[in-house]
């Protein structure tokens, strides 16, 4: 498929997702956001892809919303910014949070505002040493979107979500680190070499396995202890009864190394 706001390559299970209007630090417009609905339906139909990696070209990972695609003169009518949250936003995080595969981000440079929300709804991130994270919605007296109100408190406590937020202030890489908010931090030279290492690896291994994980830990945010003993009841049922659990049990015994299908 050919685009033009973003990339998508397709190789050894992993597909490899490239926001691509580095002159505009890769900020999202209308056509960039067509093209991530074409291009995610193709990852999500494409029974070869087991591993998804999203970055952006050229010196940032995303700024957010292209505020120059919005209406905003004194005497224009003011924009339903609900509706594109509603019918843009949205949909791209539920559908990185339900892809049935793992969903690593590797952050290059700023990832701002609703950038920075994308980057941590994915499962694994991975950031260089240069990148910064910043909500930056109270800077023009906006809501932070794309599921910042629920992720980021989850991830690094309430006290520390609420004053980012409010305040805007950047949280470098290795700081994001240290607080728990990403994964990893890495020199900005061998950030694309691990996260591709990772994905590759990823990609052979039992995904439906990892895909039924993902699940109870989505789920385990809002269940009750009980609500998700019954949880993993159910998905290990389901996970006993793949082919990869099958191949996992015969290589142990067998003391050979796996080949995982992701079914």
């Amino acid at each position: 498929m050919n685009f033009e706001t973003i990339s998508l390559s397709i190789e050894d299970g992993v597909a490899l997702l490239a926001l691509n209007r580095p002159d505009r630090l890769n900020s999202f417009n209308a056509d960039m956001h067509a093209e991530m609905r074409q291009a995610m339906k193709a990852i999500k139909t494409d029974d070869s892809v087991r591993c998804l990696v999203l970055t952006g070209n050229g010196r940032g990972f995303c700024a957010g919303q292209d505020l120059s695609d919005r209406n905003v003169a004194a005497d224009a009518d003011m924009p339903d910014l609900g509706l594109s949250v509603e019918k843009n936003y949205n949909p791209l995080v539920r559908t990185l949070r339900d892809l049935p595969m793992p969903v690593i981000c590797a952050v290059n440079g700023v990832a701002a505002g609703a950038g920075a929300n994308l980057a941590l709804v994915c499962d694994i991130v991975v950031a260089g040493r240069s990148a910064v994270f910043i909500q930056g919605f109270s800077k023009i007296g906006l809501v932070p979107d794309s599921g910042g109100t629920w992720t980021l408190p989850r991830l690094v406590g309430t006290a520390r979500a609420k004053a980012l937020m409010l305040l805007s202030d950047k949280v470098p890489a290795e700081q994001a680190e240290e607080w728990g908010m990403i994964w990893k931090c890495v020199d900005d030279e061998a950030l694309m070499d691990e996260v591709m290492g990772m994905a590759r690896k990823l990609a052979k291994q039992p995904t439906k396995g990892f895909d039924l994980t993902l699940r109870a830990v989505s789920a385990g945010n809002t269940n009750t202890l009980d609500e998700q003993l019954d949880l993993e009841r159910d998905l290990q049922r389901l996970a006993g009864r793949t082919d990869d659990y099958r191949e996992g049990v015969a290589a142990f015994m067998e003391k050979r190394s796996p080949n995982f299908t992701g079914k």
